[in-house]
This record gives C-alpha cells, sequence and structure tokens, in this order.
C-alpha cells in the first residue's frame, strides 16, 4: 500500500485528468463484465478471481469517479449552477452506480452519490440548488423505498431489493431483543463489546466477546467494536483522532492546491474517509443500518486498502506541486 501511495504521489495529478475518459470506459466496461461473467465464472458478482487475489472494481470505482468528477467540474466551474452541468454530472455519475447496484452493492453505490454531491458543493454550487437537490432525492427515496418494500418478492432471485438488505432495514428500525442469531444479534454484540472495552480495554489478544467469537465479521463490519473491547475508549478515540487528522490533511491539501482538479481530487478523497468512518462507527454503534462499507486503513480487504492509499497519493501529488519548484 505504502508502495502504491508513493508511485502515484511520484505522477503528476494533472495527468489523470487528461486520462479520464480512459479511466471511466475501463471502469464503467470492467463492471459490465464482471455482471455479466462474474456470477457464471467466479462464484460472485462483486469479485475479480486472479489466482489467490481477489479485486474488486467497485472499490477502484471509486478513485475512478472523484477524478472523472473533479476534471469534468474543473472544466465547467464558470456554469457549475447551470442545471445542464448537474444533470451531465449526475449522468456520468448513474453510468457507474448502475452496474455497482446490479451486483448488488447499494453501500458502494451511496459512497459514489455522496462523492458527487460533496463535489458538487465544493465546485461552487449554492446553497439553494444543493437544497432543491437534496429535497428531490429526498423525495424520491420517500416513494422508491416503500414501493420496493411492497413490491418485494423473496422467491425472486432478481429482485431489486436483496432480502439482506430488507432484513438489515427491519433490524435496525425494529431491533428483535435477545436475537440469538442475525442481524440483531451481530449488533447486540457489537455493543456488548464496545462496553466491555471500558477506559483502557482488555489487552490485545484479550477482549472475551472477540476471542471466543461471540462477535462476528470483527475483521471487516465490527472490526470498531472489536479494537473498542480490546483498547478501550481511549483507543477507539485515537483511531478516530487519527482518522480525523488524516481528513483534515487532505482539506489543507484542497485549500493550497494550485487549481481547482487538484482542490476538487483532495476533497474527494477526505468525503471518502470521512463518510466511511461515520457510516462504520454508527453501525457499530447502532446508529445507522448495518452496512459492508470499512473502517478506512483498518477493515479488511485489499482492494478497499489499495484505494485509500491511491486516495491518499493523489492528496500527496497535489501538495507536492502546489507551487512551482524555486531555485
Amino acid at each position: 500500500g505504502f508502495v502504491i501511495m508513493v508511485i502515484t504521489a511520484m505522477i503528476d495529478y494533472r495527468y489523470w485528468g487528461a486520462l479520464s475518459t480512459v479511466l471511466f470506459l475501463i471502469t464503467f466496461g470492467s463492471l459490465a463484465l464482471l455482471f455479466l461473467v462474474g456470477g457464471a465464472l467466479f462464484g460472485s458478482s462483486r469479485w475479480f478471481t486472479v489466482g489467490p487475489i481477489l479485486i474488486q472494481p467497485s472499490e477502484l470505482a471509486k478513485i475512478t469517479i472523484i477524478l472523472i468528477l473533479a476534471n469534468f467540474f474543473s472544466q465547467k466551474i464558470d456554469d457549475i449552477k447551470k442545471p445542464r452541468v448537474i444533470i451531465q454530472s449526475l449522468g456520468i455519475t448513474f453510468l457507474i452506480v448502475f452496474w455497482i447496484i446490479l451486483q448488488p452493492d447499494l453501500s458502494t453505490s451511496i459512497v459514489i452519490l455522496v462523492i458527487w454531491f460533496a463535489l458538487l458543493w465544493a465546485a461552487g454550487l449554492d446553497l439553494k440548488m444543493l437544497a432543491i437537490a437534496g429535497g428531490a432525492g429526498a423525495v424520491i427515496m420517500a416513494i422508491g423505498l416503500p414501493l420496493m418494500l411492497l413490491n418485494y418478492d423473496p422467491t425472486n432471485t432478481d429482485s431489486l431489493i436483496k432480502p439482506y438488505q430488507l432484513e438489515r432495514i427491519i433490524n435496525f428500525l425494529f431491533p428483535e431483543e435477545g436475537a440469538s442469531y442475525g442481524a440483531s444479534y451481530n449488533v447486540q454484540q457489537a455493543l456488548i463489546s464496545i462496553g466491555d472495552g471500558g477506559w483502557f480495554g482488555q489487552g490485545y489478544g484479550s477482549g472475551s466477546q472477540v476471542q471466543l467469537r461471540f462477535l462476528k465479521v470483527r475483521h471487516s463490519d465490527f472490526i470498531f467494536s472489536a479494537l473498542s473491547e480490546e483498547f478501550g475508549l481511549m483507543g477507539a478515540l485515537m483511531v478516530i483522532g487519527t482518522l480525523a487528522f488524516i481528513v483534515a490533511r487532505c482539506l489543507r491539501a484542497a485549500r493550497i492546491s494550485s487549481d481547482t482538479f487538484g482542490a476538487l481530487i483532495a476533497y474527494g478523497a477526505a468525503t471518502l474517509i470521512t463518510f466511511q468512518t461515520i457510516v462504520n462507527v454508527g453501525m457499530n454503534l447502532n446508529l445507522l443500518p448495518v452496512t459492508g462499507l470499512t473502517l478506512p486503513f483498518v477493515s479488511y480487504g485489499g482492494s478497499s486498502l489499495m484505494t485509500l492509499f491511491i486516495a491518499i497519493g493523489l492528496v500527496e501529488s497535489v501538495v507536492l506541486r502546489h507551487k512551482d519548484l524555486e531555485f
């Protein structure tokens, strides 16, 4: 990861703007290919299997969408308030999101839409139009979600909403007390693990909930609960504080960038890390529904880790070139 970060930082980030169309076509093609042949050849519609390595294109799509939208908005910066530009940017985003939703991977789709919204705001769209766009999105969700639930058919494997997704929503809204299995059980064990950590934790490798395997999916979805039990409140705050520091440095990079393209890349990286941290910690605390989003730089997942290191490498590239070299 560090090697990839250094290599990315060494490459002038402005080259990626010239290659944004190529990156879009590669990402679009890989996601489409994965959906069309992934289930039949690889047993999954989210990963390509290359020997012992699993590659998840939807994770790399997060970087692609940051570069594509940053380049698009930087070229249209004077027309950012025109509805035509907003619709074009949303269309570009949906061409990527469409294939990710079909995998299905709703959480990654939401991340990409959040990145689009954040970059649109960072590019200069005023709050009035943002409020209108947010209101339109809320209306669509308010109408679309009940319709999906009413038309849900558990026997139909091609249904837009999947059984596990519906289960997560129901368990969040109407949690089952004392559940001995399923999503409710996992959330209950996550809360117990966090409470069991106290101020300074049970010690590395000594958390009873983690080591006795009461806490499930402790390497990815609920890793925040695992580290909270073994390192306590202080350890959890150190992790959150470190991620907050990284986000702050990304925002600083955006502020000192020599051009709009670089600034938007840094804003996109900050948005990616911030949103995934909030969602992952929130679901561990039962404040948000359970999703598959990783805790940045902490959760298991090679594709996710590489994506985040590439993002930081891009931010470093922006910082390294924020002003001309002086001799």
